[in-house]
């Protein structure tokens, strides 16, 4: 995987004034870089609980846990883990700053970039079943099966990117950008639960969002079918519809965003480079 290192915990702390032997890299280990957009798969024997800073992570029955980091998280974290036996674990990670380009695009429907106050109550309702639909947290591990693209194409915009639109300055781009034809399929990159699937949305034109389990979320923007319905399981692989140029575009792509519940995620340090 792209931007992909496997870290074993090692103790750096006195607990009690008792020193802990190191953990074993058989039963635990994390995947994912500590950087920000990162996202931290994680793996420890059952039983065991997980803490971010204060935050008490969910872990499955099988050990598997996950979380990740915003766009402009600063600073360091500490992860902690605490044994069925009582021993603790603790390690603090620096998160790695990245430089952020500023993309300038032309051409948008100036309705997209100043919306007429007509279609404010629309935008808000938008927003409001969004931010719902990323509220579930299912206890299914179901990210720890790995990614894969859910669209081929060229890569047309990357996560973090200042937007600028008709050139004036927007929020930044949250996802990935794939560039295909409209009706070039769009399939689960891990299994998932759908918890929202609409035709419709006034920025974002046909929406999905698929959950991975513990907060993980892939959303799938500007689509131009969608063949799910909310409550659908799918495999990897399973078809989520098709590429599109619905809502605020300037043509066909697939827009791929991930969330841990609340902080946007960079989609792009799960999977390798785009197949060709």
């Amino acid at each position: 995987m792209r931007l992909l290192l496997t870290f074993f915990f090692i103790l750096l702390a006195t607990i009690s004034g008792v020193v802990s032997a190191a953990f074993s890299d058989e039963n635990y280990s994390i995947q994912g870089e500590f950087i920000q957009g990162g996202i931290i798969i994680g793996k420890v024997p059952s039983g065991t609980k997980v803490f971010l800073n204060t935050e008490v992570l969910k872990v499955s029955e099988q050990g598997d846990f996950v979380f990740g980091f915003g766009r402009d998280t600063e600073g360091s974290v500490e992860l902690s883990v605490h044994e069925p036996n009582g021993d603790i674990h603790v390690e603090n990670y620096k998160i790695k700053k990245r430089d952020y380009a500023i993309q300038r695009i032309e051409g948008v429907a100036q309705k997209y970039v100043l919306p007429p106050k007509e279609v404010s109550d629309r935008i808000s309702r938008d927003a409001a079943i969004v931010a719902k639909a990323r509220t579930s947290n299912f206890d299914e591990p179901m990210y720890a099966k790995g990614f894969i693209w859910p669209a081929k194409g060229r890569i047309s915009g990357v996560y973090g990117s200042q937007r600028v639109f008709n050139g004036v300055p927007k929020r930044p781009h949250y996802g990935v950008d794939v560039a295909a034809p409209v009706g070039t399929p769009v399939v689960a990159p891990a299994p998932g639960i759908v918890t929202l699937a609409e035709p419709d949305l006034y920025y974002s034109g046909g929406t999905i969002i698929l959950d991975h389990g513990h907060g993980l979320s892939s959303t799938f923007l500007h689509m131009d079918s969608v063949s799910v319905k909310v409550g659908d399981f799918l495999a990897q692989g399973g078809l989520l519809g098709t590429v599109g140029a619905t809502g605020r575009v300037t043509g066909p792509h697939l827009d791929w965003r991930m969330n841990w519940f609340k902080e946007r995620v960079d989609p792009e340090t799960l999977v390798g480079p785009m197949p060709q």
